[in-house]
């Protein structure tokens, strides 16, 4: 029999179900597990040696915990993901404001109902996934709303008095009894809030409006923190702290490679696009070289972190810009070009807090300053590296291709041309061809153009090339041309 169709009290003790903690449920899930090497955290990447162990660890002793990390570092999602931990069913009286256990019920209505009906006490089914319960901590946020407060209309219904403790009405974090109960943003609560909390953590018993109550609640805290707010909004109270059995120190992807795996499995991407835009390797690194180099910038406040929804949300932009053109060229295909990292500029600014001297400067700035940056630092893996200083009759390898645009009109990309035309106008650029051939031989026919469009723009980085944007494209041309039209 499907131990869910059980119904009754007395159908539950016959079945021979034994109560257990959450904690323990955690614990005993976990522990299967890592006997049978089935992964706990799927989808979570670069915390395999790092957090994840020590966050399994938390559970085997049965620990509240504090993920304690900058934002976008998946705190919440690993919360979250601990509900996979817990039994898939767990029984409940009916109508149970706390989910009492039929065979430990904890409060005053629960056991009047196991007293009155005995065998006979109707139970329900409590599935895994509505066991999580999550609250954003914020300046507004009461005991009331945490705890529980009296409820005069309840009092008046029922023909009670306030010194009843039946005019009750439970909070939200009695009503998660024998759930997984998640404070986001824990320093932002007030820290009379904080202390509200106390009791719950450690001693099991409540207090509301003078009633003190003796709930042994069973729960498993998380709470979530950024080291920023410790200075900025707020702290977490010491007493708290010291009840907190782990804190975990998350963090940011540590190689490109683990970042590209985040964003590809985030990105909100239909099967239209996927068919429609091509994506070069190539320029999925320099998009998450980009967040490198922002985690370093000095123009962005490192205390506040450039979270990893700063490249999912820059990578759906790159694709819908390429999708864009494609669709006013009525292209059936296209591929990612350099230039169409003009459309992940609104994705880049909304994600990062910058410095004073950033503000300064502006933030559409920055973000080109951030891709300027990643392009350098990509480009000396796939070419020789141009030295800042040389002699002056010292040859390059990027000597022919300078010369092109000496002894040309320069090169002009809009940002709508059609692929045949965009392809047209960089092949006209002959030596860039040949940098490849001798550099990069082996690279595939369909990430030869962005990799040329990739070496124009690393050579304006590198002051040997100038570029600039009007407002159809880019102009690139040679310094000396600029220089010469300057006078």
């Amino acid at each position: 029999m499907n131990i869910t169709e059980i119904n009754t009290l007395g159908d539950l003790k016959k079945s021979g179900w034994k109560s257990k903690s959450i904690k323990d449920e955690l614990r005993d899930n976990l522990k299967a597990n890592i006997k049978s090497g089935t992964d706990s955290f799927t989808g979570i990447h670069g915390y395999e040696n790092t957090v994840i162990p020590e966050l399994e660890r938390a559970i085997l002793s049965k620990h509240n915990i504090n993920l304690l990390g900058l934002r976008g570092q998946a705190k919440t999602r690993l919360a979250r993901l601990m509900t996979g931990l817990l039994d898939e069913y767990i029984p409940y009286i009916t109508d149970s404001e706390i989910h009492d256990d039929p065979l430990a019920p904890l409060s005053r209505s629960a056991k009047k109902i196991v007293e009155e009906q005995g065998d006979h006490t109707p139970i329900s089914w409590l599935h895994r996934d509505d066991r999580f319960y999550e609250k954003l901590a914020t300046p507004d946020v009461t005991v009331a709303d945490l705890i529980g407060d009296i409820d005069p209309i309840k009092a008046a219904n029922l023909k009670l008095s306030y010194a009843d403790d039946r005019v009750i009405h439970y909070g939200m974090i009695p009503r998660a009894n024998r759930c997984i109960f998640v404070i986001n943003e824990l320093p932002d609560l007030q820290a009379r809030i904080q202390v509200a909390l106390f009791n719950i953590l450690q001693e099991g018993d409540i207090q509301i409006r003078g009633f003190k109550l003796r709930l042994d609640l069973d729960m498993q805290f998380v709470f979530t923190a950024n080291p920023e707010d410790y200075t900025n909004r707020g702290s977490i109270v010491t007493p708290l702290k010291d009840r907190i059995g782990s804190q975990i120190l998350t963090h940011y992807p540590e190689s490109i490679e683990i970042a590209k795996t985040i964003t590809q499995q985030e990105a909100r991407n239909d099967e239209r696009i996927k068919d429609t835009v091509y994506v070069s390797e190539l320029s999925k690194d320099l998009l998450e070289q980009i967040s490198f180099s922002a985690r370093e910038s000095e123009y962005v406040d490192e205390k506040s972190g450039v979270s990893a929804r700063m490249s999912i949300t820059a990578y759906e932009n790159l694709l819908s810009t390429a999708e864009r053109r494609s669709l006013m060229n009525g292209d059936e295909q296209t591929s990612i070009r350099l230039s169409d990292f003009t459309g992940v500029i609104p994705s880049i600014t909304g994600k990062i807090e910058l410095v004073y001297e950033g503000e300064q400067e502006g933030a559409a700035f920055v973000a080109n300053e951030l891709l300027g940056d990643a392009i350098k630092t990509l480009f000396v893996d796939y070419f020789p590296e141009l030295k800042k200083l040389k002699k002056p009759d010292e040859p390059t390898p990027y000597d022919k291709l300078i010369e092109w645009f000496f002894n040309n009109d320069g090169l002009e990309l809009l940002d709508e041309l059609n692929d045949a035309d965009y392809k047209a106008l960089i092949d006209q650029v002959t030596p860039l061809e040949d940098l490849i051939q001798k550099y990069q031989p082996e690279t595939k026919k369909e990430d030869r153009y962005f990799l040329k469009e990739f070496i124009l723009w690393a050579l304006v980085e590198y002051n040997k090339l100038s570029k600039k944007r009007f407002t159809e494209g880019y102009q690139f041309n040679d310094l000396y041309s600029d220089f010469v039209k300057g006078i």
